[in-house]
């Protein structure tokens, strides 16, 4: 490699390469205009075109999910296709990916906005921007059937040194080591799923989860059931649409949409089919703002 790079600091090869870094350094300069046109569209501006927006969400049944055609179901999804619909446009295009996946994928353009029902919380505050709160949902955990560690708090799982199972990167870590449960007992895992195997094998004595999702879960296998009762150690969780840092105009859209939307006759009517009841929808007093604090 040394002598490689001798070769190009004098003479003829030199000078070839220097004319061709000028030619491309106009030609940078040239498209720069173009570049800038292309790029000042903000998502604001495509919705209100009507144009196609990407929404990128997990499978988390019933916030939101794919259907057998991949259209975009779920409670989180029907709120934000009428918001769309109510800014602009009718045309969204479906992005399933993993949960651990939604903010990095937000970040590099893969899709426009996360509706898969994403907690505000502060480290995540710091890398999107999210809308008012759409949900609040009260959180629960799912043990094996007849639970048979006497599991209904995490401070059970404290005192009697179990296993806690949680995802990746989720609220309850945190809420498992505020508790005092030690880390070596916070087993973190990819998604739903994963916390559901890990219960039902006997890995973890319990696993954390959205309590309509853990219903819907203990509903369909006779292997799991909620922890009932169960005292929470969670304060109010509150959820909403997230963008990029960028998108605060979009953002303002959204919210000015959400007063009148939110809990409204119209927005019930697309998302009771899911389970959404009254108790979900979040005061109209508590802003994202308030929300990023924790």
């Amino acid at each position: 490699m040394h002598n490689s790079t001798h070769i190009y600091r004098n003479g003829p090869v030199r000078r070839a390469i220097l004319r061709g870094m000028a030619a491309l350094s106009i030609a940078a300069m040239a498209s720069i205009p173009f570049a800038g046109s292309a790029s000042a569209q903000s998502l604001l501006d495509k919705i209100k075109n009507g144009e196609t927006i990407r929404i990128g969400f997990a499978s988390e049944v019933p916030w939101a999910y794919p259907g057998e055609n991949n259209e975009p179901l779920g409670f989180v999804n029907a709120m934000a296709i009428d918001l769309l619909r109510k800014l602009g446009t009718t045309k969204v295009e479906p992005v399933l990916t993993e949960w651990g996946s939604l903010i990095p994928g937000l970040q590099a353009g893969r899709f426009d906005i996360i509706t898969g029902g994403m907690f505000i919380l502060p480290e995540r505050c710091r890398n999107v921007l999210f809308t008012n709160p759409i949900v609040t949902s009260p959180d629960g955990l799912i043990v094996q059937k007849g639970n048979p560690k006497g599991v209904h708090s995490y401070e059970d799982l404290r005192a009697k040194g179990l296993t806690f199972v949680t995802g990746a990167g989720w609220s309850t870590v945190a809420i498992a080591k505020k508790v005092g449960i030690a880390d070596d007992k916070i087993m973190q895992v990819a998604g739903m799923a994963e916390i559901v195997q890990a219960v039902k094998t006997g890995r973890a004595a319990a696993g954390a989860g959205d309590i309509f999702v853990i219903t819907n879960i203990a509903n369909k296998d006779n292997s799991v059931e909620l922890a009932d009762p169960y005292t929470s150690s969670m304060p109010p969780a509150y959820a909403g649409l997230a963008f990029a840092p960028n998108e605060q105009a979009t953002v303002d859209a959204f919210n000015a949409a959400l007063k009148d939307y939110l809990g409204s006759d119209e927005m019930m009517n697309s998302v009771t089919k899911y389970g959404f009841t009254k108790a979900m929808v979040p005061s109209g007093t508590i802003s994202a703002a308030e929300a990023c604090k924790g």
